[in-house]
């Protein structure tokens, strides 16, 4: 198992790698690296360049373990991005460990600056995309099999195992961004009007109140 993990990781990462220069979002980088200043205060498209870098600023391990899928979406991301992983910062590449309960699901959602491709590494998942044509497009996926959705697309992935599961994901994107179509509409600050998402639904207010409820 831990062979297939590596070489999970390692096929994503090539793939984006080579596929960067021509498919990536993110702007060309302009020096050969570029580790992200986190904690600057200057407030530019990406991440500021620290001026003392090391060898373990182009490593992360957090990868390694399964995340607390102990939540009511029974899943957990655990993220390789620019955020958590500097070093990527200006390459156009980030990576991710999604795990899921038994039925746990990673409800709908898109990354809007990344194409996002998946390695099953443990379990059965129903996965699929939804096209701009309101087209459906699903599957199963099992271990070793690989999925792709592509940017912007809403999209979702579904335990249909009876044991826990897991993947690798990789997107073309240092920081694919992630929005979660329910929580979006249902938990934004301030809250989107009770009587708009009424409307968009066909239903009651009173309905579109109860909802909004579950996701405090």
């Amino acid at each position: 198992m831990a062979r297939l993990h590596l070489a999970a990781i390692a096929a994503c990462a090539v793939l984006l790698a080579l596929a960067a220069p021509s498919l990536a979002g993110d702007p060309d980088m302009l020096q050969d690296v570029c580790v992200a200043d986190l904690a600057s205060p200057i407030k530019i498209n990406g991440f500021p360049c620290k001026a003392n870098i090391t060898a373990d600023d182009f490593f992360f391990a957090g990868l390694k373990k399964a995340g607390n899928t102990n939540n009511p979406a029974g899943s957990v991301v655990t993220a390789a991005n620019v955020q958590s992983f500097p070093g990527v910062n200006t390459l156009g590449v980030s990576m991710a460990r999604i795990d899921y309960a038994v039925g746990g699901q990673n409800p709908p959602h898109t990354h809007p600056r990344a194409t996002e491709i998946i390695f099953v590494t443990e379990g059965t998942l129903e996965v699929g995309f939804i096209t701009t044509a309101n087209k459906l497009f699903t599957r199963f996926v099992t271990v070793g099999e690989v999925f792709v959705f592509p940017r912007g697309l809403v999209h979702f992935q579904q335990n249909r195992g009876h044991r826990p599961a897991s993947v690798i994901a990789a997107f073309n994107s240092q920081l694919q961004g992630t929005q979660a179509i329910a929580t979006t509409l249902f938990a934004a600050t301030p809250p989107v009007p009770t009587d708009v998402l009424a409307k968009a639904f066909r239903v009651d207010n009173e309905d579109i109140d109860a909802v909004k409820a579950r996701f405090k």
